[in-house]
């Protein structure tokens, strides 16, 4: 069970919160999970405890905080997935990525833990390609980002290692899409792509509709894996 936190924006003259997850003892390192566009809600929340049990401090900023503060939404709900849709129209995720940045600096300097990941879902996976290209995080993971391919013109701006986990009948996200990531990303020294087979946007959400356990299993067991690697 983690606790909430209230983080300065990089100006300084405002802040936001997040919910905090801690490990039982001094972290290896920290991840930041970064939200669906359902908010910080249950499942994001049970991400960050998971990580916290495997060592990590897991930190969830709201970054839906200028639109609506404490949104927590269902997406099995069709009304909280239309106001989720909303939300996501009217987002500014170039403030947002400045948001993490703050998040980032809040981990490193408030909470005294130099390595710091980013983990993604959805918007949050299209969020973590940025992270990656826009930010110094140490490591960073998209679960089924969506838009990636308006932003691969940043990708030389990518230096630490990034992976992307890419469901091949993502509702989504096209086939033309997915070949532009892999034509654009296959290459990169940074970047490891991996696909699914089969599977549709948000198979490893905690709980709910969406959920393949099968492919949810494999693919946080790569993340993991790959925090290891690059947090250790």
């Amino acid at each position: 069970m983690g606790t909430m936190a209230e983080i300065a924006t990089l100006e300084g003259d405002q802040s936001f919160n997040a919910y905090v997850a801690e490990p039982g003892s001094p972290p290896k390192a920290s991840i930041i999970v970064i939200q669906e566009i359902f908010g910080v809600n249950l499942g994001i929340r049970q991400k960050c405890d998971k990580l916290a049990a495997d060592g990590y401090l897991a930190v969830a900023p709201d970054l839906f905080w200028r639109l609506q503060p404490g949104v927590e939404l269902d997406p099995d709900v069709e009304a909280e997935f239309q106001q989720a849709l909303y939300l996501m129209g009217k987002f500014n995720q170039d403030l947002g990525i400045r948001d993490i940045e703050a998040t980032i600096h809040y981990i490193r300097r408030e909470r005294g833990v130099p390595k710091v990941g980013a983990v993604g879902y959805c918007l949050g996976g299209r969020l973590a390609f940025m992270t990656a290209a826009r930010t110094d995080v140490d490591a960073s993971v998209g679960y089924y980002g969506v838009g990636i391919e308006e932003l691969l013109g940043e990708k030389h701006a990518i230096s630490n290692p990034l992976m992307l986990h890419i469901p091949t009948e993502d509702g989504f996200v096209d086939k033309d899409t997915q070949k532009a990531m892999h034509e654009g990303l296959d290459d990169h020294p940074r970047v490891t792509l991996h696909d699914y087979v089969g599977l549709d946007h948000g198979f490893a959400t905690e709980h709910g509709k969406r959920r393949d356990e099968e492919a949810a299993t494999i693919a946080d067991g790569r993340t993991a894996a790959f925090f290891e690697g690059h947090l250790g």
